[in-house]
C-alpha cells in the first residue's frame, strides 16, 4: 500500500492506509445514511454497498480518492487530501438505500 505522504501533509497522517487503486477502480458518488450517520456508499457503477464491504473493496484496489482512517476500534473511509472540496466525502450527495450489497 502506499504510504506516500507527499501532498496531503497532516491531514494524510490521520489516514490508517492508503490503498493503491487499481486502474478500473471505481469513484464514490453517494453516500448512504441511516439516521444520519453513513451506512454505504453508491459507486458510480450505481452499486451500493455497505461500510464494511466498501472498505473491504477500498483496500483491494477497487475504489479510487479514498483511504481508510480509524477512530476507536472502527474504520471508515476518508477522502485523500488533494486540495479540492468538492470531492470530499462529506460534500457528496445522500441517496436511498436500494439494495446494499
Amino acid at each position: 500500500m502506499n504510504k506516500d505522504l507527499k501532498g496531503g501533509g497532516l491531514a494524510r497522517i490521520a489516514l490508517a492506509e492508503i490503498p493503491t487503486p487499481k486502474e478500473d477502480a471505481e469513484e464514490i458518488v453517494a453516500l448512504i445514511k441511516n439516521r444520519g450517520r453513513i451506512s454505504g456508499y453508491q459507486l458510480k457503477s450505481g452499486k451500493q454497498l455497505d461500510k464494511e464491504a466498501a472498505i473491504e473493496l477500498a483496500r483491494a484496489g477497487g475504489i479510487k480518492g479514498v483511504g481508510i482512517a480509524k477512530r476507536r476500534n472502527s474504520y471508515y473511509l476518508k477522502a485523500i487530501p488533494d486540495g479540492a472540496e468538492g470531492n470530499n466525502l462529506g460534500n457528496l450527495p445522500t441517496t436511498s438505500k436500494n439494495q446494499i450489497l
